[in-house]
């Protein structure tokens, strides 16, 4: 696919079910893929600080495997496997935790994550982040987890590092 199209991928919310965030961010839509799909960025803004990612699988590809690894800051690992259902390079990121490695379902999946990236011109990009739960007692709980803050911080730790590439 030309990477200079500009193509706009629509995802309707559930408001039952799903959490969103939704940023005007001032950087190309590849940079912030590139950030979302390269382990070694990853690392460096996908938990809101002071937690840290020190380790990072990723094969972003429909069926590939990912596993990242939170740090706490009292040194609590949160391990979070998934599966990529979905992978349009530049465009659009599907993942879910209702898989691990090879299909194998989760013991409770929790969510799955669209993550879009829309060239809105002038070298910006609407970058949304759906949380869908399997239910709504899941979404509940995730918002009371501090969705909006976290996924908030991360959004802003997201868009500085991708300002640098």
């Amino acid at each position: 696919m030309d990477a200079s199209v500009n193509t706009t991928v629509t995802v309707a919310a559930n408001p039952e079910k799903d959490l969103v965030l939704t940023r005007i961010m001032d950087v190309p839509r590849e940079k912030l893929f590139k950030c979302w799909t390269t382990p070694e960025l990853m690392k460096q803004w996908f938990a809101p600080k002071p937690y840290t990612v020190p380790h990072v699988e990723a094969d972003p590809r429909a069926g590939g495997s990912s596993l990242l690894i939170m740090k706490s800051p009292a040194g609590e690992e949160i391990r979070c496997p998934g599966v990529y259902l979905e992978v349009i390079p530049n465009e659009k990121l599907v993942f879910t935790d209702a898989y691990t490695a090879a299909w194998e379902p989760s013991g409770k999946p929790f969510m799955t994550a669209i993550v879009t990236f829309e060239d809105i011109g002038g070298g910006k990009t609407r970058y949304t982040a759906i949380a869908r739960h399997w239910t709504a007692e899941d979404r509940a709980t995730h918002e009371k987890m501090g969705f909006h803050e976290g996924w908030g911080v991360c959004a802003g730790q997201l868009e500085a590092l991708a300002k640098t590439l």
